[in-house]
């Protein structure tokens, strides 16, 4: 290389090795001879090769590496991949093997000290049950942390929940002792299992029969002789010898030996019912112990009328003051907060109920544990922090969104995220003191209510419980559940005081001329003023008279859209000379609200000082938004409409403007707001006056009046604390004035009750189901609707033990004849009378029947008081405890003592034991035939007979009555009773077998086939009665008594037991079905232990089946994150009525796979047995899937709401839920190891969190 011009072979070797990196990358070049020779020459052919100053001269040229390269080829990096995994060869040590961790002790040293002198006494060892115990394999509190600190406040699916308060924990004596008891008559050589769970082979355990005629054929040659050993024998007990001529003795004694079950079939017989137990001192303890708790009452009402005078005296170092003076109840809360009672407080808005929350709060931060203040609304949540955060600098909060402090000693969270964290067995539970549950009236909403439930009953039992609510008229009720639930006493604390009292008003104007037309209906003190809507009512008819004579058209029911403007100007003029500003307008539509807003754009109702301070504090509050957002129409309108004194605040409405309209209304630069319900829950944001639009709302099925809770909640919003005297409460009559019924039913009627909406889904399920120890049915069986059926389980299980003894003492029925057939002819009979009960009462309310059955007819009376006796029907009507069940009065003979008594039947249920089917001979009275006027019902009739007496209802009707005065009693019946009661004694003697009766068939014209086929089933089953040989019994009576008896007995057992199970509850059908479809679908195996599937459905939040479905058909993978984002928006999206997206064809085919899938789960669901109310299908709306997908693509807000009709604020809704979805589907694809989607998921996630969507609230600012 140093002489290239020596010959051609070096021209062809004159190259140079340029290094064109920093890390010894070296490439080869042929070299340009005209170059100036230095030390980095460098061509001027290639440029790209060079560098423009050379190489830092701390490098090493290149003649050092091509020496380095020559003498070492080892070390060339042709064998080195870049990307490849690298490898380090282990080295190995066995030493390691010497040292192995140490297992945690299971017992510890406990010191034994005198109680008195403290004298050490020795020591003792004791056993640590929870040693080693993790969140995934303990539910006690004392186990392990569950994993990084990341998972300390969310949790993690894999972990299990801590272990419910209120349940009774396993014990692990009594649990093993159990297993004992239960294996204790298990044959170890026929009683095995030969299939284990999850496989299909089996073993084998049987012995070959080769191997046994071996090892017999074996032992036989071992022994020469055949000798019996007498000592052998004698050894043995007596009883196992086989001696032929006592077999069947032995086999009797063996019947009567063998153990008996407690598990009672209508076959068997009595004494075999339960088993005869020692009755010694543990069931009398037991019962008394029963006793003791049914007679302690979980709600304890606090009386709040006695001022509490030593309030300061019992708690002199109060963990948090209030600069005022606090409300009785008020201290009677804190007083129970200070003994870590748990209390239920009702109380109206603004009463003060916000105080217990912050002694509880301040408690918690004095103790060093931990508050979680829930709250059933996200924006509640917001408001609640930036509230608690002025107050206690420690507070956090979580959302499906933010985590904002998540370590702090206060937690503000929605109810939904708390009921994950139990699920996922959060370490934030551990130090949990309290939970302060708000605005708990909304356990009442349909679809989220069951969350209240699912949370008060999974919560621990060192966890105490704050309930907050609106006036509710089962508190007590509510209270005893929970108590009973947890087993703690719940106090409950109710005052009906208003701070400020309301005032309600009718107003009837229309005009400026009319604007005084405001009349006082209910006065401070709750009286309805009748006056009041007189003259509202005259003032109306008065102006609706004028206006016929005018146009010749009557008022309508309605007012005119046109009206609407005039009504408001005259009403917001009105308010504003009665200085009755600001105002909450609540209207029950938000296409209503923005046109009153904009029909009012020449009214202005602030000052210039306002109007600067107001346009100050938006532009501030919108600084964070970009350029393009903060022009948006709806936030330009917004800051015109607020600078004149005017809000909005419905859902429609962007979140971050609403928060602006609150803040603005609290300071009281908002004069008028006009508003939907939801801005009646929450936050204490009062004014001096409510007005309602209408009265009437759409609940989303149909048009209803307010409820009184509903209007006590909205209405509680006038009148502010300590500067008004009274609320006022204005309602307008645009149409007609509403019915004084409906006005009084909704201003002064009790509120709605408290009502469990619990119901199955199947993330409880699932979730449920991967924790052994908890069982689906506990958390049933605790809820609020199984309440009333479960409170009288200690009363029932009391009463079961009483009858346990009973019926251990039955014997049998010791008769020839009677042990043949009695209990089938009782069975029989029984039948009989609930067949004939049952028809009769069908027949009779046919319409053929009941014209038959007219003055005159003669029947056949059958009940508890009289049998088999002729009656005659005087007249029918209709009862009145039920309007479907009709009496008859009918005049029935008999005695004249029975004539003496006061007449009335008792129900056929009162006797308690069925009577039997014997002849149908007709009751005759011995000695003087005497009568009676009885009500009967269907049931009582037994026969319609096909004869008919002339009688005179009037006369009959009347001279009874008459004689049933004492003045009148010793009067003899008139000549009209007389003549009906010979003619019905006549009949009895002339037909003692009984009268024919009208044909079903022929005579009522029955023509229904199910109805003709049970009547014949019963003919069948009443002549079948007839060849019992029971009947001919000499002590047939008796012994059928007796029986009947010991039946009661029976089936009273029968009963109980079953209240006592779980076969009882109302929801167990649909959880077995719900069962079924999680088998079909994988997600659970046969033995309901919980699969992949399931575990991936535990981590979504909403459509759990959908998604995961979804996630395991690889619909997703495939797709853009884009296209994947707008899919899922159909599943968040919940409004029904939207413009149809234009969309691409991969997310066409995406929507015609999610059809699929729900007509496929709906399918199913119905093979199962379950009842649906609406297709699953129209739970999926695909209204916003193209504004998702253009807005993950980037493009801008205000572009996308020009693709649809859904309004802004639902549509960020929308987009919020759906980044939720995304990040469970996130930890979905990490659960069964995708990589692919978790990346795809991730990167959706990032591409919609963006601009307005995602702007930080201003109550966490």
């Amino acid at each position: 290389m140093d002489s290239p011009e020596s010959s051609g072979q070096q021209d062809v070797l004159d190259f140079e090795l340029i290094e064109t990196g920093c890390y010894g990358s070296v490439t080869a070049a042929v070299r340009d001879n005209r170059a100036v020779k230095l030390n980095h020459a460098w061509p001027k052919k290639d440029s790209k090769l060079t560098l423009p100053v050379g190489l830092p001269p701390v490098l090493p040229d290149w003649r050092t590496d091509v020496e380095r390269y020559i003498t070492c080829p080892e070390k060339l990096p042709i064998h080195d991949t870049a990307k490849s995994q690298k490898f380090w060869p282990r080295e190995s040590c066995p030493d390691n093997l010497y040292s192995v961790d140490l297992c945690p002790l299971q017992t510890t040293i406990q010191v034994e000290r005198n109680p008195t002198t403290g004298q050490l006494l020795g020591y003792k060892e004791e056993y640590l049950p929870d040693t080693g115990s993790t969140g995934k394999t303990s539910l006690s509190l004392k186990r392990a942390p569950a994993g990084p600190p990341s998972q300390d406040v969310r949790g993690n699916t894999l972990n299990i929940p801590f272990w419910p308060g209120g349940l009774d924990e396993p014990e692990l004596g009594k649990t093993t002792e159990e297993n004992v008891e239960m294996n204790s008559d298990l044959n170890l050589e026929s009683d095995l299992q030969t299939v284990a769970p999850g496989m299909r082979s089996r073993m084998t355990f049987a012995k070959s029969e080769t191997s046994s005629k071996v090892k017999s054929t074996t032992d036989q040659s071992n022994s020469p002789h055949s000798v019996i050993n007498l000592a052998d024998i004698l050894a043995q007990d007596i009883d196992d010898l086989d001696l032929g001529e006592a077999e069947d003795e032995e086999e009797t004694e063996e019947l009567q030996e063998k153990p008996v079950t407690v598990e009672i079939k209508k076959s068997e017989s009595l004494e075999n019912l339960v088993q005869k137990t020692d009755r010694g001192l543990e069931p009398e303890k037991v019962t008394e112990k029963v006793k003791a708790v049914a007679k302690e009452e979980w709600a304890v009402n606090v009386d709040i009328d006695a001022p509490v005078e030593d309030f300061y005296k019992r708690i002199p170092d109060m963990a948090y003051k209030w600069p005022f003076e606090l409300d009785v109840f008020q201290k009677q809360a804190i007083l129970h907060l200070e003994e870590h009672d748990s209390v239920f407080v009702a109380a109206h808005t603004s009463a003060g109920k916000t105080v217990v929350a912050e002694y509880a709060i301040a408690l918690s931060l004095k103790h060093m544990t931990r508050t979680i203040y829930t709250s059933p609304i996200k924006a509640l949540s917001n408001q609640k922090y930036r509230d608690f955060k002025q107050t206690f600098t420690d507070v956090g909060l979580i959302t499906g969104d933010v985590q904002m402090n998540q370590t702090a000693s206060c937690l503000i969270m929605t109810t939904e995220i708390l009921r994950s964290m139990l699920y996922n067995g959060s370490d934030v539970i551990r130090d949990l003191e309290w939970v302060i549950f708000d605005e708990v009236h909304y356990i009442n909403d349909a679809d989220r209510g069951v969350v209240w439930e699912e949370v008060l009953i999974m919560l621990p039992k060192h966890v105490n419980i704050i309930l907050l609510s609106a006036t509710v008229p089962n508190t007590i009720e509510f209270a005893d559940w929970i108590g009973r639930t947890k087993r703690k006493k719940i106090y409950v604390i109710s005052t009906p005081k208003r701070p400020v009292p309301l005032e309600h008003f009718l107003y009837t104007g229309n005009s400026g001329k009319t604007s005084d037309q405001l009349f006082l209906l209910v006065d401070h003190k709750k009286t309805f003023l009748t006056n009041g809507y007189s003259k509202a009512l005259e003032a109306k008819k008065e102006r609706a008279s004028k206006s016929s004579q005018n146009f010749g058209a009557k008022g309508t029911r309605g007012a005119h859209p046109n009206q609407d403007k005039n009504i408001w100007i005259s009403v917001i003029d009105m308010l504003k000379k009665k200085d009755k500003l600001p105002v909450v307008a609540f209207t029950f539509s938000k296409k209503k609200i923005e046109d009153n807003v904009n029909n009012l754009h020449s009214l202005d109702l602030t000052t210039q000082k306002e109007k600067s301070t107001i346009h100050i504090f938006f532009h501030k509050s919108i600084t964070r938004l970009k350029d393009p957002d903060k022009k948006l129409p709806q936030v330009i309108q917004m800051e015109d409409h607020l600078k004149r004194g005017l809000g909005m605040h419905h859902s429609g409405i962007l979140p971050i403007l609403k928060e602006v309209v609150e803040m603005l209304f609290q300071l009281g630069l908002v004069k008028i707001l006009f508003a939907t319900e939801t801005f009646a829950m929450g936050v204490n944001m009062p004014a001096r006056t409510v007005v309602f639009d209408s009265i009437r709302k759409h609940d989303g099925t149909s048009f209803r009046d307010l409820l009184p809770g509903e209007y006590i909640q909205m209405a509680g919003r006038a009148g502010r604390r300590g500067l008004d005297t009274t609320g006022t409460v204005i309602i307008l009559c645009k149409g007609d004035v509403p019915e004084m019924s409906d006005l009084h039913r909704m201003m002064l009627g009790k509120p709605t009750k408290l009502e469990s909406q619990f119901r199955l889904t199947y993330s409880m399920i699932l979730n449920l189901l991967r924790v052994e120890q908890l069982r689906v049915e506990d958390m049933i069986k605790r809820s609020f609707s199984e309440f009333h059926s479960q409170k009288d389980t200690v009363k029932h299980k009391n009463a079961l033990e009483e009858l346990h003894t009973k019926v251990a003492d039955i014997t049998n029925i010791e008769c020839f004849l009677c042990s043949v057939d009695l209990e089938r002819y009782y069975q029989s009979c029984k039948e009989y009378h609930e067949s004939r009960k049952q028809l009769q009462s069908i027949v009779l309310s046919h319409p053929t029947a009941i014209k038959l059955l007219s003055a005159g007819r003669v029947v056949v009376v059958d009940n508890a008081v009289h049998t088999n006796v002729l009656g005659v029907v005087l007249q029918t009507g209709m009862s009145s405890s039920s309007s479907s069940d009709r009496v008859f009065t009918c005049l029935v003979i008999c005695d004249e003592k029975r004539s003496k008594s006061d007449g009335e039947t008792k129900p056929s249920g009162t006797m308690g034991q069925v009577q039997p089917v014997l002849s149908k001979t007709l009751y005759r009275p011995e000695g003087v035939c005497c009568h009676q006027m009885l009500p009967l019902k269907a049931e009582d009739i037994s026969v319609i007979t096909t004869k008919t007496i002339r009688v005179e209802v009037d006369r009959i009707i009347n001279d009874i009555r008459k004689r049933q005065q004492p003045r009148f009693r010793d009067d003899p019946p008139s000549q009209a009773v007389s003549i009906a009661t010979q003619e019905l004694l006549r009949l009895t003697e002339g037909n003692p077998q009984g009268l024919p009766g009208l044909d079903p068939v022929k005579d009522l014209h029955l023509r229904d086939i199910d109805m003709v086929e049970q009547f014949r089933a019963f003919s069948l089953l009443e002549g079948n009665l007839k060849t019992f040989q029971c009947v001919n019994c000499p002590r047939f009576q008796e012994h059928f008594s007796q029986l009947s008896n010991n039946m009661r007995l029976k089936d009273e057992y029968m009963r109980l037991k079953f209240l006592l199970s779980d076969e009882s509850l109302q929801l167990l059908p649909e959880y077995q079905q719900r069962i079924e479809v999680l088998k079909a679908l994988n997600y659970i195996d046969a033995n309901n232990t919980v699969q992949l599937k399931g575990r991936v459905a535990c981590e979504i939040s909403s459509h759990e089946l959908m998604i995961t479905e979804l996630v395991f058909e690889n619909a997703l993978t495939e797709l853009h994150p884009t296209e994947i984002a707008a899919l899922l928006s159909s599943v968040v999206f919940e409004q029904k009525k939207a413009s149809e997206p234009n969309i691409i064809d991969t997310l066409e085919k995406g929507k015609e796979r999610i059809l699929e899938i729900a007509d496929r789960i709906t399918l199913l669901q119905k093979q199962k047995g379950m009842l649906l109310g609406a297709e699953y299908k129209e739970s999926f709306k695909f209204g916003l899937m193209e504004v998702v997908f253009e807005w993950a693509r980037g493009m801008p807000f205000a572009e996308i709401t020009n693709l649809t009709d859904v309004q802004e604020g639902i549509i960020v809704r929308c987009i919020q839920r759906l980044h939720e979805t995304l990040r469970d589907v996130r930890n979905a694809a990490r659960i069964i190891g995708d990589p692919v989607l978790y990346q795809k998921m991730d990167e959706a996630s990032f591409m919609i969190k963006r601009d307005i969507v995602f702007a930080a609230s201003l109550y966490t600012q």
